[in-house]
């Protein structure tokens, strides 16, 4: 009894020293993991990462894993074996302070200041000759005729959009072959055989007449309050209204499901044709939460709303993210799952933050968040990020494929490093915007080393090095411990008094330049927009417990490094307790003990000695 009296005061008191008052991290150490690779294809699982399923994790321990090459997707996190991997991949940052605009990042800025004014006309990227639905603008004219036609493509576009998200939803069958819709003017003529209130209608769709006639041939159904019931135009209708009813503001429009046709009426008394969709600038927005934060930016013709929201599911993101799978990494609708969306980029282990007016904490708190950007109130992307101690750490980013030709990406990303020059003032160890990965082999991912002066963390020492020396460095070999530059580089390269060497520097830095913005045009908005690529992620996201481990099954040998490393004092989670490992040790048998001791030299390893000691080794 004396001795389980001891286990639990010391384990109490291993768990007190860990906590400090900003919770606890518990990991799961899942060991080396192997999988085919998205860089460069290889047709074997060539990516040699190792990784660890977090229960929990505060934000300072991460921002340290980060600081050594680690990276999360959802609640894994994954360190790339440098060594071995195919494809090494070097975590890349800039101090946002320090920040210098390429030529092709400030075009990116005047571009979307000449959308927002009402100057600049966004089309489809398959649609180049019409009008874009997503522009939510008209060109400034006195053509009534083209204004009137914009707002049809409008409404009909967002027609399509709601028949997507019902088919999602399940209340229509998800092999529908719905036609797209067609919302035309309604001739006064002809108002009172439409509408019961036939003064004030403007605009009419017989969409649902359609989708009924296709659901009949198929002899489909539809689902309504847990109930299949066989199509008809009128319930169709009344169904596509109702989602419907939020989405007109900018053109003072109400919307009515009557005998089967979906009818916009006029919400004003001035004649409606004087009437273009265009934004209304919008005043400054304050959150009163300490959770979240918005920001307006008034335009004369359209207004682009930033939101920065706590990491949660929300309906209108995942359909957004759903499109711009299917359409910009070319995904099939039945792998991009409402599941598989909340463990990759919902889902996260970081334990939040709040300020509580401290001024070590930015306004927002420190955390997983969602910034979302919205023109005239519609969604039109967002960025996943993680907002800790030193740094604004981007995760992922989805956008409207219709709007691929305003770089989505790109502006997002100088928003993002403008947030962290802006907060820098409330926290003032928050300095550093994170990009996540950068692969010199994978011509796809250079793109991030056009965020610059950037620099790349040393993958043995975890130094950072500057991104004009490593390159030289990559330039030769795909694995370098960069910050053993000096011995590598020749004398010559690292003169930094040689004016001979500084002119040729120069030369290289602009030709660099310039092939990293042909390379963004090369790549477009497909890929080099997002800044961090789908399958830089995604490969990851298949990973669980059951996946087969690599071919060393935890008993090989070891290498001197981690046979130096000292494993006594990592806090082993057990049944509830928190144990340092020197306090338990002989209550493992002597082939358990050398197990378990194998894998935790490894572990101390890959997260090094102090987060060891500090983060919760889980044994379940």
């Amino acid at each position: 009894m004396a001795d389980k009296r001891k286990i639990k005061t010391e384990a109490s008191s291993s768990s007190s020293n860990i906590n400090n008052g900003r919770g606890e991290s518990v990991v799961v150490d899942v060991g080396r993991r192997r999988s085919s690779c998205g860089y460069c294809k290889s047709d074997s699982n060539t990516s040699i990462t190792h990784g660890l399923w977090a229960h929990s994790l505060t934000v300072h321990d991460y921002q340290a894993l980060l600081d050594r090459g680690w990276r999360r997707s959802g609640c894994f996190l994954y360190k790339p074996e440098m060594e071995k991997t195919c494809c090494p991949s070097y975590t890349i940052r800039l101090k946002a302070s320090d920040f210098v605009p390429s030529k092709e990042q400030v075009r990116v800025s005047k571009r979307m200041q000449r959308f927002l004014e009402g100057s600049l006309t966004v089309k489809k990227p398959d649609e180049q000759n019409e009008p874009s639905s997503d522009a939510i603008r008209l060109s400034d004219s006195d053509d009534h005729g083209k204004a009137d036609n914009s707002i049809e493509n409008y409404l009909s576009n967002e027609i399509d959009s709601i028949v997507v998200t019902c088919t999602q939803r399940g209340e229509f069958p998800n092999d529908i072959n719905a036609p797209k819709a067609s919302v035309k003017p309604v001739a006064p003529s002809k108002r009172k055989l439409q509408a019961e209130e036939a003064h004030d209608l403007l605009y009419s769709s017989n969409i649902s007449f359609q989708i009924s006639a296709a659901l009949k041939r198929g002899n489909k159904t539809i689902q309504k309050d847990n109930q299949s019931i066989d199509p008809n135009p009128k319930l169709i209708a009344e169904m596509l209204s109702g989602h419907l009813s939020n989405l007109t503001p900018p053109l003072h429009l109400s919307v009515k499901a009557c005998n089967g046709h979906i009818n916009f009426y006029s919400t004003e008394i001035q004649p409606p044709h004087t009437e273009s969709i265009t934004g209304k600038p919008s005043s400054v927005c304050k959150d009163s939460s300490s959770t979240s934060g918005t920001k307006g930016i008034s335009v004369n013709k359209q207004s682009l709303e930033i939101r920065l929201k706590r990491s949660g599911f929300d309906p209108e993101e995942y359909a957004l993210y759903r499109r711009y799978q299917i359409k910009v990494h070319n995904d099939t609708p039945d792998h991009v799952t409402e599941s598989s969306y909340k463990r990759f980029l919902v889902d996260s282990p970081l334990i939040f933050v709040p300020t509580n007016g401290d001024v070590s904490v930015p306004p927002c708190g420190f955390g997983s968040f969602h910034q979302q950007y919205l023109i005239n109130g519609k969604l039109i992307a967002v960025g996943v990020i993680d907002i800790l101690p030193k740094c604004l750490s981007s995760k992922y980013l989805f956008w409207d494929p219709d709007l691929a030709s305003l770089s989505l990406g790109k502006y997002s990303a100088l928003q993002e490093i403008n947030w962290v020059r802006e907060n820098e003032k409330h926290c003032s160890s928050l300095q550093y915007y994170y990009l996540g990965y950068y692969i010199h082999s994978c011509s796809k991912m250079r793109y991030k080393a056009a965020y610059r002066p950037s620099e790349l963390l040393c993958p043995l020492r975890y130094q950072w090095v500057s991104f004009d020396i490593a390159k030289r460095l990559l330039d030769r070999k795909a694995y370098v411990v960069l910050s053993d530059y000096a011995n590598l580089l020749d004398e010559g390269d690292m003169s930094a008094n040689n004016n001979n060497n500084n002119k040729k520097n120069v030369v290289e830095d602009q030709t660099q330049r310039g092939e990293e913005e042909e390379e963004d045009e090369r790549f477009g908005e497909g890929s080099n927009d997002v800044r961090m690529d789908g399958d830089e992620e995604m490969s990851e996201v298949a990973f669980d417990e059951s996946d087969e481990s690599d071919d060393d099954d935890g008993t090989g040998s070891l290498t001197p490094v981690e046979m130096q490393k000292d494993v006594s004092n990592i806090v082993i989670g057990l049944k509830g307790m928190h144990l340092k490992y020197k306090d338990i040790r002989q209550a493992f048998g002597a082939n358990e003990r050398n197990y378990l001791e194998n894998q935790l030299h490894k572990y101390a390893t890959v997260v090094g000695t102090d987060l060891s000691e500090r983060m919760i080794y889980s044994l379940g």
